[in-house]
C-alpha cells in the first residue's frame, strides 16, 4: 500500500478494496457520507497510472454513486483530485446535501451548500457513529459483488 493509503488510515477506514483501488470512509468528514478513493499504483498524477486502474475506475465510481445515492440520497456529487498534502492519485468523494440528512438519528448540514466543500471544515461526528457508518456501507458495497 502507498503512503496516501496508510494516510487515511488504512485499513481502520476500509470501506471496500477494489483490484486497483481502496475505498476509505474519509476519517474526517467533510459532509456525512464523504468516501477517499486511492489508487493503489505508486503514481502521483491520474495520466500515469495504469490502463487496467483507468478502466476499474469507471465500474467503481457508478457503484460509489448508486450506494451513496441510496443510502444517503446526496442531491450532488464532488470529486476532488488535488494531491498536494497526500502526493498518490486519489479523489476526495464528497456528497452533497441541499438539505439536512438524518443519520443514527442525527441531523447533518452540508454548510457550505451550494458553493465548493471546504475540507478543513469537518461535521461533528462520533466515533461510534462513524463506526457505523463505516459498518453500514462496508455492507451495502459488499452486497455489489
Amino acid at each position: 500500500m502507498n503512503s496516501t493509503i496508510e494516510n487515511f488510515n488504512y485499513p481502520n477506514t476500509l470501506v471496500r478494496e477494489y483490484n486497483h483501488w481502496v475505498l476509505l470512509l474519509r476519517p474526517k468528514q467533510v459532509t456525512i457520507g464523504s468516501l477517499v478513493l486511492i489508487c493503489k499504483d505508486e503514481k502521483e498524477s491520474i495520466s500515469t497510472i495504469s490502463k487496467e486502474s483507468h478502466l476499474e475506475l469507471f465500474s467503481v465510481i457508478k457503484e460509489i454513486e448508486s450506494v451513496l445515492k441510496s443510502v444517503l440520497n446526496y442531491n450532488k456529487i464532488n470529486y476532488l483530485a488535488l494531491m498536494m498534502v497526500d502526493r498518490h492519485v486519489h479523489f476526495h468523494i464528497i456528497p452533497r446535501y441541499k438539505n439536512s440528512v438524518l443519520w443514527n438519528q442525527l441531523s447533518y448540514e452540508d454548510e457550505s451548500w451550494p458553493k465548493a466543500p471546504v475540507l478543513s471544515e469537518c461535521i461533528d461526528i462520533s466515533k461510534n457513529d462513524f463506526e457505523d457508518l463505516k459498518l453500514m456501507l462496508k455492507t451495502r458495497f459488499s452486497k455489489n459483488d
